[in-house]
């Protein structure tokens, strides 16, 4: 992975997935603050140029841009400008495009204009991010689109490197290394549901790890692990998305989850 460099100073990096649906199904997931928020963050979207485009990230972190092109069911545009901190605007594209059989190629490209490196480990890590998402949208619209759905989110800082952080993280959810394919039943805090689902992936990164996991309980949908380093922190972080009548009984545990990490890792004492 890396960033394409212009002559014009524009840089910019490219992802995309090949997803079940049509284009006008797809624009309803990434294009409507509804269907954002089931695979990827809590999302507030006005679909219109001069449009707002907020993404809650947890934590106080919300992104604010502004929707600069809209052509659905294929295109639209939106600048950030202040996702990078001291930084250049960022403008993000997403496009959508039918393939045969009744799937589409989701794409986004995320570009800015600098006549240095300074700003390129943003631009990548955006890129490495992006494929996780992407599963739990294959997975959302294979399986749930049109459903009611819900979230949670914890995270805390690590305070260790991620491949310590992460064997901390699976000893205290009682379980041992993760395999694809296999089931899975993790203890959660006090006070929330178990976790029951299957193994669907495992990620080495240069970044950290994560994994990905369909499950069936507290309700059906995707349980996402990551110890991983983000904006130059070591964080761990829980994510959950679940779908069908069960889905907002199953994300109330977010509390339960919040408080249970950061008690697994404490925030250093101030001195």
């Amino acid at each position: 992975m890396s960033v394409k460099k212009e002559p014009s100073g524009r840089r910019s990096v490219q992802v995309e997935v090949e997803v079940p649906g049509t284009p006008e199904e797809v624009w309803q997931a990434i294009a409507s603050g509804p269907g954002i928020s089931a695979w990827f963050v809590p999302t507030e979207l006005e679909g219109k140029v001069g449009g707002k485009l907020a993404c809650d990230f947890g934590g106080g972190m919300v992104s604010s841009a502004e929707i600069t092109e809209w052509q659905p069911p294929h295109r639209f545009v939106a600048r950030d400008p202040s996702w990078l901190p001291g930084g250049p605007p960022v403008a993000t594209e997403w496009t959508v495009e039918a393939k045969a059989g009744g799937t589409s190629i989701v794409r986004v490209v995320h570009s800015l204009f600098a006549d240095t490196d300074d700003w390129d480990n943003q631009l990548t890590g955006t890129e490495t991010g992006w494929p996780g998402y992407f599963k739990v949208l294959a997975h959302y619209l294979e399986h749930h689109a049109g459903e009611a759905a819900a979230s949670l989110v914890g995270m805390a800082p690590a305070g260790r490197p991620s491949a310590e952080a992460w064997a901390v993280l699976l000893r205290a959810l009682g379980t041992g290394e993760l395999v694809v394919g296999r089931e899975l039943r993790l203890v959660p805090p006090p006070g929330a549901a178990v976790i029951r689902g299957v193994v669907q992936s495992v990620d080495h990164q240069q970044q950290g790890i994560g994994a990905t996991l369909h499950v069936t309980a507290p309700a059906p949908g995707v349980f996402m692990l990551y110890a991983m380093e983000c904006m130059g922190m070591q964080m761990v972080t829980l994510q959950a998305f679940y779908y069908g009548d069960r889905a907002a009984d199953a994300a109330a545990d977010k509390e339960s989850w919040t408080a249970w990490l950061a008690g697994l890792f404490p925030a250093p004492a101030s001195t």
